[in-house]
């Protein structure tokens, strides 16, 4: 079960990633084939996280691919509680949920806005919005500058979603994470 929704994270991440490849090409049949596709980076690894560190990162809410020079990260998310509202200035997220099940609200207006990181906003609450009743197997998309919201959680169980953070621009990673002490 868990490395189906591994599979699926990278699915995600494929599919963003070749998007804006797919957007560009056209249908015209004398139209130029489309380059090769570009060789595996000689510094990306495949990684493997094994059941036990994928439990241990829903546990905390932690993160399994930091985005340490990428333009990507894949988190293990849990709310057990609502959460503050958000909005990400470049970030693409894009959840897969696991278990349970929450009313989440995307647009609107962030309530109370705060900066509290480089293109970050947070806030007490969404005002208007389009509200999702978010369960099991579902995923949805939030684009860049969209707020977005977990106005509420059933509990028990607790609400267990995969996040894979997208940077718009591929020329401005995520910076390193500071090391830990």
């Amino acid at each position: 079960m868990r490395k189906f929704l591994f599979e699926i994270v990278v699915v995600s991440l494929a599919i963003f990633g070749l998007g804006a490849i797919g957007c560009s090409q056209t249908t015209d049949p004398k139209a130029p084939a489309p380059a090769a596709t570009p060789a595996p980076s000689a510094t990306e690894e495949v990684r493997y996280f094994p059941s036990a560190d994928v439990k241990a990162a829903f546990d905390k809410g932690g993160t399994l691919v930091p985005g340490d020079g990428r333009n990507y990260k894949v988190i293990g998310g849990k709310h057990d509680t609502p959460g503050k509202a958000e909005l990400h200035t470049r970030d693409t997220d894009v959840f897969y949920i696991v278990d349970g099940t929450a009313t989440f609200i995307t647009g609107g207006k962030i309530i109370d806005p705060k900066v509290t990181a480089p293109e970050e906003v947070r806030g007490s609450a969404i005002d208007g919005g389009e509200a999702h009743l978010l369960t099991k197997g579902d995923v949805i998309v939030i684009p860049p500058g969209t707020p977005h919201w977990f106005k509420s959680v059933q509990v028990p169980p607790t609400f267990f979603y995969f996040v894979v953070k997208i940077r718009q621009a591929e020329d401005h990673p995520y910076p390193a994470a500071a090391p830990q002490q």
